[in-house]
């Protein structure tokens, strides 16, 4: 009995594959007209937008340091977390209702990792060719126009990525002083790791990551269907009007051979930014970019058939059911983000710009003076939330005769800034005993409309 070969062994099974490379196809169509102009405003915004000034400072700029951000006119501080909240809740709303009306149409159109990966596919074809002259290029052998191909896309992604990285923490620095500190070679340690960190990031993800970042990474991929229904509109590859699928001459009339209008050209499937078959039916690798909707369409142009054999449809649609896209959900959704987005609008154009904490001396109860006195000392601290400098009047009320020492009739506090000031004050001992409620009150001089009241407490000997 011979004794077997590693030739007659069955090769075991691999347990980690690589991911194949995805080329996807250029193709030209409606909806690569709206991704392309997706992506060019919403990376214009992102690299414009840290250098445009409004009142002699950077429009928007989040100045952690000083915890403050700047949004064009208004200046938030820690206290007003409350817009962050409502912004992220309607945020989060509008996802469910954008997915619930028409499926991925953010990961589609407008998410970072499609935007910048679109942005680096095309420095990708800039410099190595259309897809069958990268496909052609990857698989030959190096030389020198291969080596000059590739170093210039590199050159350009790495130039791209770290200006991505600068004009990211151009949102947290001052971005013209930022530039030239660089020029300079007089950058922080911090600074200096988060541009390079955060280019490094679109590096990866935008050049090499890709669809694994939607596939693997992206948790929003996962749970997306728990939004869908069957009257969302996704993009479907209407089976009934296909099948069967089979490739022919124009000329051929493809009722006589009992062909649907799939001619199983594949393009569908080589334009997808994710390498996934549309014909195989909804699958959580699509990204809803819609680029097999123009492949198709091409197609069908081409084959003088009905466009539309891929689309944007709802599943009640292709199965003969009538779609109803104004449905409760919709309502329901709609109602809450119009709640929150009016909440939060007036809550802003209502803003009172001046904050007044009232700390109160803990280590003394209160203080008992000359003339029969009874003494409590506080220390206020006064925001100006506005930017330029306001005039205050400070008022006390809440106890009979009690009145406020060591404060001038009016205060200036500078735009933006936080006062602190250390305040007396008294009353006589037959108005003050036990606990008992007072206010603080602060009104800008120049207009009676701002001001602000806080609460406190005044001590006194118990009666």
């Amino acid at each position: 009995m011979s004794t077997p070969t590693n030739t007659d062994r069955p090769r075991a099974a691999a347990l980690y594959e690589s991911a194949k490379k995805i080329y996807p196809r250029e193709i030209k169509g409606r909806f690569d007209t709206l991704s392309k102009l997706a992506t060019n405003a919403l990376l214009g915004l992102y690299y414009v937008l840290p250098w445009l000034m409004w009142d002699d400072r950077q429009a928007i700029l989040f100045d952690l340091p000083a915890r403050k951000f700047y949004v064009l006119g208004l200046t938030l501080w820690p206290q007003d977390f409350i817009y962050l909240a409502l912004l992220l809740m309607i945020a989060a709303l509008s996802l469910f209702f954008f997915t619930a009306l028409a499926g991925r149409l953010w990961c589609g159109f407008a998410c970072p990792q499609t935007v910048w990966t679109e942005a680096f596919i095309w420095m990708e074809q800039l410099t190595e060719g259309t897809r069958s002259q990268r496909i052609k290029l990857d698989k030959a052998p190096w030389s020198w126009n291969k080596l000059r191909r590739k170093i210039s896309k590199q050159l350009l992604w790495i130039a791209f990525s770290m200006w991505t990285g600068f004009t990211f923490v151009g949102y947290f620095l001052p971005i013209r002083q930022l530039a030239l500190d660089i020029a300079a070679l007089n950058v922080g340690g911090w600074t200096l790791f988060w541009g390079l960190f955060y280019g490094f990031a679109t590096y990866g993800n935008a050049g090499y990551m890709r669809e694994q970042v939607c596939k693997y990474m992206c948790p929003y991929a996962r749970f997306q269907s728990a939004m869908f229904d069957k009257d969302t509109l996704i993009i479907s590859y209407d089976e009934k009007r296909g099948e069967p699928r089979g490739g022919r001459k124009r000329s051929i009339d493809r009722n006589n051979e009992g062909l649907g209008d799939c001619i199983d050209c594949t393009l569908c499937v080589q334009v997808c930014p994710t390498g996934i078959d549309i014909r195989d039916g909804l699958q959580y690798d699509c990204i809803a970019c819609a680029a097999c909707i123009d492949a198709c369409d091409s197609i069908m142009d081409k084959m003088d058939y009905p466009r539309g054999l891929v689309r944007y449809t709802t599943e009640h649609a292709l199965t003969g059911k009538t779609t109803r896209v104004l449905r409760p959900r919709m309502f329901v959704y709609a109602a809450v983000l119009l709640i929150l987005g009016t909440a939060l609008i007036t809550s802003m154009v209502t803003r009172t710009p001046v904050i007044l904490d009232v700390i109160r001396d803990r280590n003394a109860l209160f203080r008992e003076l000359s003339g029969d006195m009874i003494e409590n000392s506080y220390t206020l601290k006064l925001i100006n939330q506005s930017n330029h400098a306001r005039n205050f009047r400070l008022a006390i009320d809440g106890v009979p005769g009690l009145t406020l020492d060591g404060v001038a009739n009016e205060i200036t506090v500078a735009g933006g800034d936080v006062l602190s000031l250390p305040v007396r004050a008294r009353t006589r001992r037959s108005n003050a005993y036990g606990i008992m409620n007072i206010t603080f009150s602060a009104t800008a001089a120049d207009d009676e409309s701002v001001f602000v009241i806080e609460d406190s407490r005044f001590l006194g000997p118990t009666p």
